[in-house]
């Protein structure tokens, strides 16, 4: 007897009962569980570039204006003031710093979105002749010029509440959304009471001047920038100890900004600029060359940069972008 056809026959039969169905089943189950893991491609958040960062959140923002149903007039002018260019530095590092903790653009379009609508409502109101009184920003009328005082108080009362609907409208779970609208309420007020201390100062006489530059500029110019970290890092799920790095970075490059706008401003035209410079030294304002020179304006910004860098490194690599901005940021010519 041919034994190796007879252990075939036998085998076979097995296989047909129901029994033997089940145990090719498993086996074929076993031998899929061996395979190796199929790679998932992560993109590289040094691979997503500025440039197509700021493309998605002005798409984000533009379409939210255009869909959001607004008296005509009302929508003109929010768009003019919103969609006229600018750096976009706080929804940029919403996104980075999103991404230095692991997550993704898309999780933090909605927080950039709403921030820059903060930043450009305050840039109107700051613009009103109540406050500053500039004709020129970003090269182009105030809105208040384009338009009128009331539109451009109106316009800046309204971005200020879609910057929390567009929030409450795109996020999920609803304490996620909790905790940023949190965070941008807070960042709002901040940069409300810096405006005061700025335009309004309420000092106590004892208070040395360096004391109360510093605590207008972590609020008017410091609180937003501030919020963009964290509402970034919050987005992206950080560890406590992430978040605090990347507080203390937005703490050093907020008041940076400020040094380096207040040295822009006694050293560059307004033509460079985009607009009016010198406003500062005309009104009396307390200013950082003002307080500390040229030269020591400098070193503090240097300083500053350094303390930035600091804070970054317990993140590692992915913190890459947030190093380049902190850069720029330090070395920017308008």
């Amino acid at each position: 007897m041919d034994r190796s056809n007879e252990s075939d026959r036998l085998a076979f039969s097995y296989l047909s009962t129901p029994l033997g169905w089940f145990a090719g089943y498993l086996w074929d189950f076993y031998l899929w569980c061996r395979k190796p893991m199929p790679t998932i491609n992560k993109v590289d958040p040094v691979a997503i570039s500025n440039a197509q960062i700021t493309e998605a959140v002005e798409q984000t923002m533009s379409r939210f204006i255009a869909e959001r149903p607004l008296p005509h007039n009302l929508r003109e002018a929010i768009e003019y003031a919103l969609l006229g260019g600018g750096k976009r530095l706080r929804p940029l590092l919403v996104v980075r710093s999103c991404q230095a903790v692991g997550g993704r653009l898309e999780q933090a379009l909605a927080p950039a979105a709403a921030l820059e609508m903060i930043h450009a409502f305050s840039l109107v109101h700051d613009d009103l002749p109540a406050m500053d009184d500039d004709d020129l920003r970003r090269g182009r009328p105030t809105l208040h010029r384009h338009t009128n005082e009331a539109m451009a108080i109106l316009a800046g009362d309204a971005m200020m509440g879609l910057a929390f609907e567009l929030v409450l409208a795109n996020m999920q779970p609803p304490a996620l959304a909790a905790r940023i609208v949190a965070e941008l309420a807070q960042g709002t007020n901040d940069m409300i009471a810096g405006q005061v201390y700025d335009t309004l100062p309420d000092f106590d006489p004892a208070m040395p001047e360096m004391e109360r530059l510093r605590t207008i500029h972590r609020n008017k110019t410091g609180a937003l920038i501030r919020a963009a970290c964290r509402m970034g890092a919050i987005c992206g799920d950080a560890t406590e100890a992430q978040l605090v790095s990347l507080t203390q970075y937005g703490e050093a490059i907020g008041l940076m900004f400020q040094v380096v706008d207040d040295l822009l401003d006694v050293t560059k035209t307004t033509e460079e600029l985009g607009k009016a410079a010198g406003k500062d030294a005309e009104k009396g304002k307390l200013t950082y060359p003002g307080l500390l020179g040229i030269e020591g304006s400098r070193a503090e910004v240097q300083r500053l940069h350094d303390q930035a860098l600091s804070a970054l490194e317990p993140l590692g690599d992915a913190a890459g972008p947030l190093r380049e901005l902190c850069g720029f940021l330090a070395t920017r010519e308008k």
